[in-house]
């Protein structure tokens, strides 16, 4: 590993820039992303791959913008663990109604068992989310609403 990305310090936050992006390892921070529709569908990346760090997920929750999320099957969030990609979050469609909060381990917003969708993800893979099923339609937008740590690997 290349010792300019590995965390340094002793008793304070131990940061670097990463690809130009500024990693606060084994601190909790939280994202906020919205995405319209088209981009939903297409997939896109929440937490970027970064060389020297793990990703660990903490908590998330989604909202439906602009009206009901429809004919999709579920809307995933999606990580790498043993090199293969795993399903951190499955979101049932008939959980994201217009305005209404979808946390982890809600109804409808399905979570690995024995936590495993909070553990660290392999190093140097991004976390992503996507549709499953057909096109999503009438919602506009969804919101994520994702914490995460960076833990070096």
């Amino acid at each position: 590993m290349d010792n300019r990305m590995y965390p340094q310090g002793k008793g304070m936050v131990a940061q670097r820039y990463i690809n130009d992006v500024l990693v606060s390892f084994g601190i909790e921070r939280k994202l906020r992303v919205r995405q319209t529709i088209a981009v939903v569908n297409a997939g896109f990346t929440l937490l970027t791959a970064l060389p020297g760090v793990r990703w660990r997920l903490t908590d998330w929750a989604m909202i439906a913008i602009g009206g009901n999320v429809t004919s999709a099957t579920s809307v995933n969030i999606i990580g790498t663990s043993g090199g293969s990609a795993v399903q951190l979050a499955v979101t049932a469609i008939a959980a994201l109604t217009r305005s209404a909060v979808v946390r982890a381990g809600a109804s409808n917003a399905v979570v690995l068992a024995d936590g495993a969708s909070f553990v660290q993800m392999d190093v140097n893979t991004a976390v992503t989310a996507i549709t499953v099923g057909s096109a999503i339609t009438v919602a506009t937008h969804v919101d994520f609403l994702v914490s995460y740590v960076a833990d070096p690997a």
